[in-house]
């Protein structure tokens, strides 16, 4: 296919003699007889290049033309009309058309001139992702750290940016899920349309549906005028669903389908509609166990996960724990006025050793709070979260010779997978790769050697 080409021209004759000519000749054709109706498909729908009619009833081409090249520029348009003259062919180019032909025209000057059209807009789009794969290589603005796992994720980031599958981020809570979402749209073709997120377990369940794909007037009691959904709101840019494995199952078969068919019916409406958006998903849940246990459709967790990109926990980051307290203590310092400039080594081996179950947000709420009460130039440990000073980390085995201070077998086990579970924050499916078990196994040993107490909620 050379090109997909959208006419614009109320004069039936003349879009079908267009359709013909350029059909057969590789392009593919879609007509309107507005410029309202053709303004209205661009903003759903992909083209390579408009031709439009001068004069068109309502909204003539000259107007269409400044409507194009204010929301989507890198179309280049055609104008076409029979009243040539010096003026109207400036007011068009000034409008942002990128030509402008004249009837009676020949159709091979209207071909070379799509050519060159879509040839032209190509090569913006090679500029444009050229520039984007230079952005890429650089650090991602907003996820700071410098360890091996946030390399290697900046390094994916900037691979699939460019990408139209859909993304799922896996990772604890409070790791910066939405930061990763984020910084792909920013390097994405998309970064100038819009980033809706949504959080699929913020919203109530009755309500997640209309939040999601809108509602028509009169849909439901409160519906006292129609609505955009975010699946709407999102066209052109990146939708993204926060906690996904937290969403009904009643509803995932309409996600599914609007993921499948791209489009989406509104609550209460009898028509559905087209969307353009891109879908990054995200959750702290094994949705693989969640699959198995029938809480997740398999068919939409096979739909979401085309890309799938781990955030890794803080406590797998190493350095970058001090290198993002660093960079919080900067940020509240400059906040409050304080003369904070550091952070002493005993507070800092403090802060490495513990094991931030609540990731990054975490540490960003002890760094606060370390600011707000240390009275030096760096904070000290006794300005560090009383769980953070006196944590201690479990011991698998006991050190020593004393027989006495010896476990068997079967104990060492059990403390062996407690503290594994500790380590992946209860995520039983990624402790079950650690241990080289399948997670059925893993789940009898846990009722066999943990004690109700013990067992970590299933994070699964």
């Amino acid at each position: 296919m050379r090109g997909r080409v959208l006419i614009v021209d109320d004069d039936r004759s003349t879009c079908e003699l267009l359709d013909e000519f350029l059909g057969q000749r590789g392009f593919r054709i879609s007509t309107r007889p507005t410029a309202d109706e053709a303004f209205e498909v661009l903003r759903t729908e992909e083209f390579d290049a408009v031709v439009t009619d001068l004069n068109l009833p309502g909204m003539n081409g000259i107007a269409l033309c400044e409507r194009i090249k204010a929301n989507r520029p890198d179309i280049p348009a055609i104008v076409i009309t029979a009243f040539g003259s010096l003026d109207t062919a400036i007011a068009a180019i000034r409008a942002g058309a990128y030509d402008f032909i004249t009837k009676p025209f020949q159709m091979e000057a209207l071909l070379l001139t799509l050519d060159r059209a879509i040839q032209y807009r190509n090569l913006q789009e090679e500029v444009k992702r050229l520039r984007t794969a230079v952005e890429g290589s650089r650090a991602v603005p907003g996820l700071v750290g410098e360890s091996s796992p946030m390399r290697k994720l900046a390094d994916e980031i900037a691979r699939v940016a460019d990408s139209e599958s859909s993304v799922l981020v896996t990772g604890e809570t409070g790791t910066g899920k939405e930061l990763v979402a984020r910084a792909i749209h920013a390097r994405s073709r998309r970064r100038e349309g819009p980033f809706v997120p949504v959080s699929c377990s913020a919203v109530p369940e009755q309500l997640l549906e209309s939040e999601l794909f809108g509602h028509v007037k009169g849909a439901f009691t409160d519906a006292k005028a129609a609505r955009k959904g975010l699946f709407l709101q999102s066209i052109g840019g990146t939708l993204f669903l926060d906690e996904i494995g937290e969403m009904p199952m009643d509803l995932q078969p309409k996600l599914l389908r609007a993921l499948q068919e791209r489009r989406v019916r509104p609550v209460g409406g009898d028509e559905e509609v087209p969307v353009d958006t891109r879908i990054i998903a995200a959750t702290n849940r094994d949705l693989e166990t969640a699959v198995e246990e029938r809480q997740f459709r398999e068919d939409l967790f096979f739909r979401i996960n085309v890309i799938r990109l781990d955030m890794p926990p803080l406590r797998a980051r190493g350095g970058d724990i001090l290198v993002l307290a660093q960079h919080f203590l900067e940020q509240f310092a400059r906040r409050t006025g304080k003369a904070v400039k550091g952070i002493t080594s005993a507070a800092a081996e403090k802060m490495l050793n513990y094991s931030w179950p609540g990731n990054v947000r975490e540490l960003e709420n002890c760094i606060e709070r370390a600011v707000v009460f240390t009275r030096y130039e760096e904070l000290i440990v006794e300005d560090l979260p009383e769980k953070v000073r006196n944590y201690s980390r479990s011991q698998v085995l006991i050190a020593g010779d004393d027989p006495s201070e010896l476990v068997s077998l079967e104990e060492a086990e059990r403390r062996y997978i407690l503290r594994v579970l500790e380590a992946v924050g209860g995520n039983k499916s990624a402790a079950a790769r650690v241990l080289g078990l399948d997670r059925r196994t893993l789940y009898r040993k846990i009722e066999r050697f943990l004690p109700e107490s013990d067992r970590s909620p299933d994070k699964d």
